[in-house]
């Protein structure tokens, strides 16, 4: 094989192998090969960016959750006047209620701007759902809608109350709290102690 065949030989080797990793970038996104990332994000404009998207259910590990979950998300507010989330929703039927860090009820949650709000997770507000259907370990529609009439439709990752997310899910109902021994009052001066006469 003469020299200027083999030049020839390697050039379009050389072609087909830069049209093949071209094909490779154009086809190995995330959207085209349709793989959910590990922790669901999303943004909405140039301002609002939504990370860590998940919805925590109970202490299983897999399988049906039909129950109350909690929602944690780190919503981020780069622009320059004051976010207001209004409303949330799972899997389209669960509604969430807004609760401060202590557990007082809030009728929105408040993004300062140039800041940043977790919700969920001890100290932080928090996002309830009484009861919702998910599948552990899968995703959940989730839809947020703010004050300026924006709306943002999303997955969110469907998460246990373990590992990471411990002690972000929702809180086990209440037992009854245990009933306190009361104390007699000591008997006044002169009184009778019950099955004790006076002067014994």
């Amino acid at each position: 094989m003469s020299r200027s065949l083999r030049r020839g030989g390697i050039a379009a080797l050389a072609a087909l192998a830069i049209a093949s990793l071209s094909s490779c970038a154009a086809g190995n996104t995330p959207e085209t090969l349709q793989i959910k990332p590990d922790n669901a994000s999303a943004t909405l404009g140039t301002d609002i960016r939504l990370n860590n998207i998940v919805v925590v259910t109970g202490d299983e590990s897999s399988g049906e959750h039909t129950g109350p979950a909690n929602v944690t998300v780190n919503i981020s507010n780069s622009g320059t006047e004051v976010l207001e989330l209004q409303s949330l929703t799972v899997a389209g039927t669960g509604n969430a209620t807004f609760a401060d860090a202590k557990g007082a009820p809030l009728t929105s949650i408040s993004v300062p701007a140039g800041g940043a709000v977790l919700l969920g997770g001890p100290g932080n507000p928090t996002a309830k759902v009484a009861s919702v259907t998910l599948n552990v370990g899968g995703y959940a529609a989730t839809s947020f809608a703010f004050k300026n009439q924006e709306k943002l439709d999303t997955e969110a990752q469907v998460s246990p109350n373990t590992n990471l997310y411990k002690g972000f899910g929702p809180a086990a109902a209440p037992g009854a709290a245990p009933s306190r021994t009361a104390t007699p009052a000591a008997p006044a001066a002169g009184a009778t102690t019950p099955g004790h006469p006076a002067g014994h």
